[in-house]
Order: C-alpha cells, then structure tokens, then sequence
C-alpha cells in the first residue's frame, strides 16, 4: 500500500529540542564560569600590582627619608663648628640644605607615598628637626630596619615614621660609657680595676701565697 500523503513533517524536528536546549544551558553555565574566573585572577593580579607600587613607594620613602636625616645632621654639625652650644642648630626649609657652596641635600624631595608635601616636625628652639609622611596606611616592612632607622619596628602606619635628627637609633648608635669609671676618667691599665698607685694591694685584699706584705 502506498502511504498517505501530507503528514506532519515537522514531528521530527520537535524531538530535537530538548537535546538543543541543554547544550545552549551547558554552553552559557561553560561561559559564566569562565567569567568568574577572569574576574578573580584579573582581582589577584591588581592585587599584586598595588603590593608591588606600595612597596616600592615604601623603599622610596625610606631611601629620601634617610637622606633628608642625614642632611639635618650634617647641616646641624657644620653650623656647630666653631660655636660652644650644645643644642642643635635646625634649618628652616629643607631648601635652605639645599644651597650652594655646600648642600647637605641633593634636591627639595616630596613624599613618596601621598605624592605631596611632608608633615614637617619643628624643633622646640625652631626649624625642622625632621619629617614624616601624612600617609596613615599600613607599611609593609616591619622588622629588619637600617640601622639609621631600627627604631620603626613595631610602626604601625608610615606616619609613624619619623625622619628627624637625633632619633632613636642614632642616640643608641653611640658608644655607651665604660661600666665602673666615672664620666671622664679612663683606666689607667686594661684589666687593672681595683690597682692602687704604686703597684701596692688594696688592703683588705687577699694574698697569694708567697707574695711579700707591704711594709
């Protein structure tokens, strides 16, 4: 027998839908989770960059903060010589430790860190004693300190960073005073505390056996 015609030709196609609709939901869930993931390695990597911009602004501002330190102790000194003063002789502006014949200072730094001006600390007697940066965020660093700066440990915030002359690691750089002398004096032998003039024995002093008592 030979089959009717005009049957419904668009029953096969109905069957297909279904297979179609879960690869379009395979594909979209595929690209969204591709999407998340760019998102957190493009998140890491800002991430990364601002560590690594913040620590390099760190190291600058340790690098011209020292020198800005060094500069007020050099320029304190050289104003001392000559004079009998024992307080320290401060500059007005950083500019002025930069004048010529004798600069102190290569050039007017800005602070790294906030881009600006430095929060500038004044001496009791006047001028500037030291700077600090106006930045209250966290630093990287903190521990393992030049020596002319050991004092930051335990800094919380880079306005905790004092630049200034003197300062704590300087003051300890210093050699302490001998134990058992008083100020000024010095021994007269290494090792011969407690030695009389003339070579005799303190009295009270033990003797050795054999050795002659003092007339």
């Amino acid at each position: 027998m030979i089959p009717a015609q005009g049957g419904n030709p668009t029953k096969p196609a109905m069957g297909l839908r279904g297979p179609l609709r879960n690869a379009r939901g395979i594909t979209y869930l595929a690209l969204m989770f591709s999407i998340v993931l760019i998102g957190i390695s493009v998140s890491a990597a800002a991430r990364q960059w601002t560590v690594m911009v913040q620590r390099e602004k760190e190291a600058d501002l340790m690098a011209k903060g020292i020198e800005i330190q060094n500069a007020l102790a050099l320029y304190s000194a050289s104003m001392k010589i000559g004079r009998i003063m024992t307080t320290e002789i401060y500059p007005q502006s950083l500019a002025e430790l930069t004048r010529t014949p004798k600069p102190f200072l290569r050039r007017v730094y800005q602070d790294p860190i906030s881009g600006g001006d430095w929060e500038y600390m004044r001496a009791p007697t006047g001028g500037i004693m030291g700077v600090r940066s106006k930045s209250k965020v966290k630093p990287i660093k903190e521990r393992d300190f030049p020596l002319a700066v050991r004092h930051f440990e335990g800094r919380k915030t880079y306005h905790d960073w004092m630049f200034q002359h003197p300062n704590p690691s300087s003051q300890s750089m210093l050699m302490p005073p001998m134990m058992g002398l008083a100020p000024g004096t010095m021994p007269t032998h290494p090792g011969a505390q407690g030695a009389v003039p003339g070579g005799g024995t303190p009295q009270g002093a033990p003797l050795m056996p054999g050795a002659p008592r003092n007339p």
